[in-house]
């Protein structure tokens, strides 16, 4: 695991002086140095314009050999590269046995079985064959042109944009700032999408022309034709599509019973996990005592001749702390296991570091107990497994049935009523509705979840109001935006037709939608960031993306059945760990922020909260925001996941002034 970054310079004539380019490079890298504390390198060539830079983490032939940036044996290409090939063995094996070309290996680090099948293969063929997380960037000094590439699941970032002639890159936004050509400028239209959802989706970023390449994709762009242009930048090309793995699932079903693809799907998940085990550094797993990570865990120790280190964080809310069941989950497996229970003031003293973090507004507010557990594992281990991806592929969270129950009811509902009974539920006062419907609160939150029956009341209102499944779902999982009036809201996934998978059943075609949203940009976004934030690699081996063909290819009822989702990882978990062991409601590694911002976060909250500060920051309605935020603190309605959107916000931007004023001096 490591950080890149780079520059293609556009100007007509890019000479520039070889010393001043290398100290840009180095500039940019030295931002990414928790991602790389190991080593960094540079590479530049004045003449093409193109500096290269890297910080590497060691995970993987640690000696020289495998030191970046890196040239292929004949000097053709140049690569820096951040994450792990795990069929690199295979692949060398391959290339030897081809023997297409002159194939030398001076070590044996993935980076350069992946430049050797670059120069035997191809790119794009390369890219097809291997098994991994990754984001690349490659220098074609034949061509002159740069390759940047990302892994099919989104585990590893990649930013990349055009600002004032200078083509930037890296896998954190913090190295683009670095650089002299960047313009900082917020994409105004871009806030109203986190304002939805938490988190800002690709291929959007925080910042005007500067996006995120999306999963699954590789974008080229030629110096030379990009000289001569006007600044338009071409566009990625899938060469892995999420779209085309699930409509070809449903098309080729699973044709065995349920037994021979819980063996079947088994024997895949024990083999991606060997493969994700081989380090030369210590390797461990997240531990929360559910079924994905209680898998990975049980998976990993039955192939180990060692006790698996594993590690959990708890908490003294009940509510919110999964270290007992972790805990009996290890004691059962055997394994090494580690757990630290935080206090609340342990856990709000790393909120401040949140933006520095993620380097743009991020509010799933489960990154706070993510960046603890990630911090207690790097005490012992380098890299550690965790068990993500789970819910996506198997059904697991309970908001797919729910979504499917909504849309069923509502096309019972003729529109001619949807429309004015969700328009009379929105202008409802919250304490109106927590009086009239006050006998369904035990119902709506049998889970203990603290937001009163209104909050719920008007999310339903919401969903009443849209005439598709995917409309209806952005309303599930979006939250009520805050962003100012008079703002476009860009396109995303949920309002693009053409990127709905043609799927036949409601139930899958929710699971997609957050394949291609939830899970890249909101789940392996704050695992990535919280992780490296302590050089710590994650490696999730649900998403090998064999896996996750598999997965599509099962039938629905494999994975939801008996008013349960995960059906066919539980019947394997099973084998392994007592079913009293792991059945329970889904907590993750969640905080009780809604209560800390009644409580000992009130005082940090309302000073961001301050409604000419937030007039003063643009994005946000800061009446609406002013009126939530008293609702909140009277316990009216539980309105932690808005708040916490618009903290994350504030907290971020005063971390951007404070560095803009540090870079003036």
């Amino acid at each position: 695991m490591c950080g890149i970054s780079g520059f293609l310079n556009l100007e007509s004539q890019p000479a520039t002086n070889r010393a001043v380019l290398a100290a840009q490079a180095r500039g940019m890298a030295d931002r990414l140095i928790h991602r790389g504390p190991d080593d960094v390198g540079t590479w530049v060539d004045p003449e093409a314009g193109i500096a290269l830079g890297f910080r590497r983490l060691a995970i993987v032939d640690p000696s020289p050999a495998g030191r970046q940036p890196m040239e292929s044996a004949s000097g053709r290409y140049v690569i820096v590269f951040n994450g792990e090939i795990y069929n690199h063995g295979e692949l060398r094996r391959r290339l030897l046995q081809e023997n297409l070309g002159p194939v030398v290996f001076r070590g044996h680090s993935d980076t350069e079985v992946l430049l050797a099948g670059i120069e035997t293969w191809g790119l794009r063929k390369s890219l097809e064959q291997a098994v991994g997380m990754f984001a690349i960037a490659i220098w074609d000094r034949h061509e002159q042109r740069l390759s940047l590439a990302r892994d099919r699941l989104g585990e590893k970032p990649l930013y990349y944009g055009l600002h004032n002639r200078t083509l930037l890159f890296a896998s954190e936004l913090k190295a683009l700032v670095a650089h002299p050509a960047f313009t900082d400028r917020i994409d105004r239209e871009a806030m109203t999408l986190f304002s939805q959802f938490g988190y800002i989706p690709a291929p959007y970023s925080v910042y005007e022309r500067i996006a995120k390449l999306t999963p699954g994709s590789l974008v080229q762009f030629s110096a030379r034709a990009l000289r001569g242009a006007t600044g338009t930048l071409p566009e990625p090309t899938a060469y892995w599509s999420a779209k085309e793995v699930a409509e070809a699932g449903q098309a080729a079903r699973f044709s065995g019973s349920f037994e021979e693809a819980a063996n079947q799907l088994e024997r895949q998940i024990r083999e991606t996990i060997a493969d994700q085990m081989v380090a030369d550094v210590p390797v461990g797993a997240f531990l929360s005592g559910g079924i994905d990570s209680s898998l990975v865990v049980a998976l990993m120790q039955t192939q180990s001749s060692r006790q698996v280190k594993t590690f959990t964080i708890g908490f003294h809310e009940a509510a919110y702390n999964e270290a007992i069941y972790a805990k009996k989950v290890a004691e059962h497996l055997g394994t090494d296991h580690t757990e630290l229970y935080v206090l609340p003031a342990e856990a709000q003293a790393v909120i401040p570091s949140m933006p520095t973090f993620y380097d743009e507004p991020f509010a799933d507010s489960s990154q706070i107990a993510t960046h603890l557990v990630s911090r207690l594992a790097r005490q012992h281990v380098t890299v550690s497994l965790s068990g993500d991806g789970g819910d996506e592929l198997f059904g697991g969270y309970a908001r797919y049935p729910l979504a499917v129950a909504i849309w069923k009811a509502m096309r019972v509902i003729p529109a001619v009523v949807r429309k004015p009974l969700a328009r009379l539920v929105s202008t409802a006062p919250p304490g109106l509705l927590n009086t009239i419907f006050s006998w369904l609160g035990p119902l709506a939150n049998r889970h203990g979840a603290p937001d009163p029956i209104s909050g719920k009341l008007y999310r339903l209102a919401e969903m009443l109001k849209q005439r598709s499944v995917e409309g209806m779902y952005c309303s599930v999982v979006s939250q009520s935006s805050l962003a100012a009036s008079g703002l476009p809201v860009p396109g995303s996934v949920f309002t693009r037709p053409e990127q709905w998978a043609r799927l036949d059943n409601i139930f899958e075609k929710v699971m997609f939608l957050d394949l291609m949203t939830y899970l890249p940009d909101d789940i392996l976004t704050k695992v990535d960031r919280a992780a490296m934030s302590v050089s710590l690699e994650t490696r999730v081996p649900l998403l090998d993306h064999r896996l996750v063909e598999f997965a599509w290819r099962l039938p629905l009822d494999f994975k939801y059945r008996d008013g349960r989702g995960k059906a066919i990882l539980r019947r394997i978990l099973e084998k392994h760990v007592p079913p009293t062991l792991t059945e329970r409601p889904k907590m993750g590694f969640g905080v009780p922020i809604g209560q800390w911002l009644r409580g000992p976060l009130r005082e940090w909250a309302a000073e961001l909260l301050d409604p000419r500060l937030l007039s003063a920051s643009g994005p946000f309605d800061a009446a609406e925001v002013d009126r939530i935020w008293r609702q909140h603190l009277a316990g009216q309605r539980n309105w932690q996941s808005e708040l916490w959107k618009v903290l994350m916000f504030q907290a971020w931007n005063q971390a951007r002034d404070k560095s803009r004023l540090q870079q003036a001096a």
